[in-house]
């Protein structure tokens, strides 16, 4: 029997610190030079050469300062902040890259979806298809704060109007403009077939996008949905739009209690179980041998900020540990936060009691994740682990240091996964990510984007009266 390949991505940030406070200064880490272009073209050919589908570019936007009631934490340990736009180097890793895929975070809670539509379908032409939309509704108040709505929308009501706003995108890109509308005729002196270029006319109750999309259709028309939602609204949410689901587990185990919970979900409103790609978050350290792993993650300890990771599970978790006493086990409190943040300490494994220091000790490498540390062979056992019993197809690995974290997983582990047949370099023949991942040219019918694949044929058209722009709601 075969064994089922996994999909690997590179979990990564336009920051200084992302999942491992402290480590900023580690004389092996650079990645200070976050904000050096040459920094990310060179990470996207190491990542390709090692086989991986796509770096996954987190986000966010805002800053951690709940710990402390201050920023003050994060900005000494770099912890997400300065942090610049994931959008903007990804044309340059592109243009370097010939299969690497792009997972890029964007809050739908800040953005619109008539103009965020026409910067993602650029940057699906951009890179010949190799985009893909992590969506998530953000989660810090100060975001809320600096970009003018006061308080934090309420956990729920972010999805609802991500919801809409995916409904409204999924419109512009499946079904505005038809096949074959940009018809490029020289001789005749027409680029765009105006009656195969239609209005949407959507008018909701969050938004009212009356007109045509602004561009033509990509490779991929919808850039693949990836989705990163724990809570129970959040797994709703990722059942209907997500092609591939982001998750946080502690063990192979636990975490299939959420893998099943998402695919029984998806099954319920009729998708096919098997087309829920399932990542989880890992950080491997791995080295010519077990001992040798374990003295560089020993190594890589003695530069851990328990400030720095307290700030930065504040921002998830919407909780001021420094207010609690640090060895006094936690209960579940709903906050409107990252809600898996704190679910997955306090209720996921009912056997143990959490204290903020071991929380601190623990997100100190790897963030919420697994930290999986030895040999080759030892970390391809333990990844298979997690496939098996977990439930999960794959992984976003996070760095400890960078670029060396990720030089040591594609010339040391990389090779041991091939040789089990866990990694294809890059997934199934195609050109775009959607094929690599799922072997999909088109959105598949399951997916809620597709019932716009010509949708509009027939209606109202660009060629017909302005009119048309403003009628009734379809």
């Amino acid at each position: 029997m075969m064994s089922k390949p996994l999909i690997l991505n590179a979990f990564e940030m336009s920051c200084v610190t992302h999942q491992a406070p402290g480590l900023w200064r580690h004389p092996d880490n650079r990645a200070d030079e976050y904000n050096r272009l040459a920094y990310w073209t060179e990470l996207a050919q190491l990542l390709e050469r090692g086989g991986f589908h796509a770096i996954f570019l987190a986000d966010v936007l805002g800053v951690y300062d709940v710990y402390r009631d201050s920023a003050a934490p994060a900005l000494r340990d770099a912890a997400q902040i300065p942090v610049g736009n994931p959008l903007l180097q990804i044309p340059a890793m592109a243009a370097v890259t010939e299969r690497l895929g792009f997972g890029v975070t964007i809050a739908s809670t800040y953005e619109h979806p008539y103009s965020l539509a026409r910067t993602l379908t650029t940057l699906d032409h951009f890179t010949g298809g190799r985009v893909g939309w992590n969506v998530v509704t953000s989660y810090l108040n100060s975001a809320a704060r600096n970009l003018g709505l006061g308080d934090q929308i309420a956990h729920d009501d972010r999805y609802g109007i991500a919801d809409e706003f995916l409904d409204v995108a999924y419109k512009l890109w499946e079904g505005s403009w038809e096949d074959g509308a940009a018809v490029r005729d020289r001789e005749a002196g027409v680029f765009t077939d105006p009656e195969k270029v239609h209005p949407i006319r959507h008018h909701g109750t969050h938004f009212d996008v009356p007109g045509i999309h602004l561009g033509e259709p990509s490779p991929q028309r919808t850039p693949v949905i990836f989705q990163a939602g724990a809570s129970p609204r959040g797994q709703e949410f990722a059942a209907r739009h997500g092609e591939a689901i982001f998750i946080n587990g502690l063990t192979p185990k636990l975490t299939r209690r959420t893998t099943d919970s998402i695919r029984d979900k998806a099954e319920a409103i009729g998708r096919p179980r098997d087309s829920v790609k399932i990542l989880t978050l890992a950080t491997v350290i791995v080295a010519e041998t077990d001992e040798l792993a374990q003295e560089k993650y020993a190594d890589y300890r003695s530069y851990v900020s328990l400030e720095g990771a307290l700030a930065l599970y504040g921002g998830w978790s919407g909780i001021d540990l420094s207010t609690l006493d640090p060895d006094e086990p936690l209960t579940y409190v709903d906050t409107d936060a990252a809600r898996s943040a704190l679910s997955i300490f306090t209720k996921a494994d009912p056997t143990r009691a959490w204290t903020p220091r071991d929380i601190a000790e623990y997100v100190g490498i790897g963030g919420i994740g697994a930290v999986i540390v030895g040999s080759p062979t030892t970390v391809a056992d333990e990844l298979e682990r997690w496939i098996e019993v977990g439930g999960v197809d794959g992984f976003n690995l996070a760095y400890v240091v960078t670029p060396g974290t990720f030089e040591d997983i594609v010339d040391l582990l990389v090779p041991e996964l091939r040789r089990r047949g866990r990694l294809d370099d890059g997934g199934r023949a195609g050109g775009t990510l959607r094929e690599r991942l799922t072997g999909d040219a088109v959105i598949a019918g399951w997916h809620p984007a597709h019932a716009y694949r010509g949708a509009y044929v027939g209606a109202p058209s660009a060629a017909d009266s302005s009119a048309s722009l403003v009628s009734t709601p379809a």
